[in-house]
């Protein structure tokens, strides 16, 4: 039976973080065990917003690769590699732009939405506003047949498999060099895990984020911050479930919900405090990550670990790509030695 290709990827900007966990990380756990995966450390992507510090995007690298092992991501398994390291997926970007209008990368709901959020304006960077074409490009290298997503980066796979269609469309081969690619959404309720400040999405910019090398004491600290429900001052007060952060996290982590269940029960009539329920999500994240960091702490034993799993990931990622580029060449015209 054909595996099927599957292509999942993290920017590298800082490390990952519980919101990974729960939306990407455990998928790939998943997926390696029936899918021929591909873990793509989209560094050039990072540098589209990040071009001023380069040295925060190369330790990020080996960051959240070992984040990804430490978790389980295994090497053996799933082909981890580095973008900027496959020149024919830059080159094979390229191409595509000219299949791409100014405008309709302009339109495009996801980069819109970003650009906001970074407060891009009016000054935006060429690298970022063709972010949707390098992802392409990462995407139809591999011929993935499907790409883990959340609803918000459904737009980029729309936008691939344009270029798909225009691609065979201008440069008709037998067979067709690309198919269209489909997005594995996560189940509704399923990929996204709110900030501890209670904002709707946990992010590494935003300050809100409990980290997978975070230590017990910080897991600590930051559970104790956490938003819960504003009116419930005393213990003693009927306390609202909608909105309170510690449940919701209790809801995704806990093994125990009926235990979980009764709580909810609890603190709604009233006679729960805060510090008790918080005190419990402190327990059951810190039972979560301690394998991490044991198995992180053993990685880190060898030094050159992480480096060479990222090498030999890459070479053979080089090989899948330049195939692809072959293909690419012949049906574009540019194949003028072979």
């Amino acid at each position: 039976m054909q595996q099927n290709i599957v292509l999942t990827g993290d920017r590298p900007t800082g490390p990952l973080h519980l919101g990974h966990f729960v939306g990407s990380i455990r998928n790939r756990l998943s997926l390696q065990e029936k899918d021929k995966q591909f873990l793509m450390v989209a560094d050039l992507q990072a540098l589209t917003d990040h071009a001023r510090e380069p040295e925060k995007v190369r330790e990020a690298v080996f960051g959240v690769t070992l984040d990804n092992i430490s978790c389980g991501v295994d090497p053996k398994k799933t082909v981890i590699f580095i973008q900027s390291q496959i020149p024919e997926i830059q080159e094979l970007a390229f191409i595509f732009m000219n299949l791409v209008s100014v405008t309709r990368l302009e339109q495009n709901p996801t980069v819109k939405t970003e650009m906001k959020q970074k407060g891009m304006k009016d000054i935006v960077p060429a690298g970022f506003l063709v972010y949707p074409i390098s992802q392409a490009a990462d995407i139809l290298s591999f011929k993935a047949d499907f790409v883990p997503v959340g609803e918000d980066q459904l737009p980029m796979i729309e936008q691939t498999n344009e270029i798909v269609e225009r691609f065979n469309n201008y440069y008709p081969a037998t067979p067709l060099v690309f198919k269209k690619v489909k997005a594995l959404v996560p189940n509704e309720g399923e990929g996204r895990l709110p900030g501890i400040d209670g904002k709707a999405k946990m992010g590494k910019s935003l300050g809100n984020a409990i980290y997978l090398s975070d230590s017990a004491r910080e897991v600590e600290k930051k559970v104790m911050q956490m938003y819960t429900d504003p009116g419930h001052i005393h213990a003693s007060d009927p306390g609202k479930i909608e909105g309170n952060i510690v449940f919701t996290y209790l809801a995704i982590f806990d093994p125990d919900q009926d235990a979980v269940t009764e709580l909810k029960n609890k603190y709604q009539k009233g006679g729960l405090g805060d510090v008790e329920i918080k005190k419990r999500l402190i327990k059951v994240l810190n039972d979560t990550l301690e394998p991490i960091r044991i198995k992180r702490e053993n990685l880190l034993k060898d030094k050159d670990f992480v480096r060479n799993v990222l090498k030999e990931g890459t070479e053979k990622a080089k090989d899948i790509v330049r195939q692809t580029f072959e293909e690419v060449n012949r049906a574009v015209k540019i194949n003028y030695f072979t």
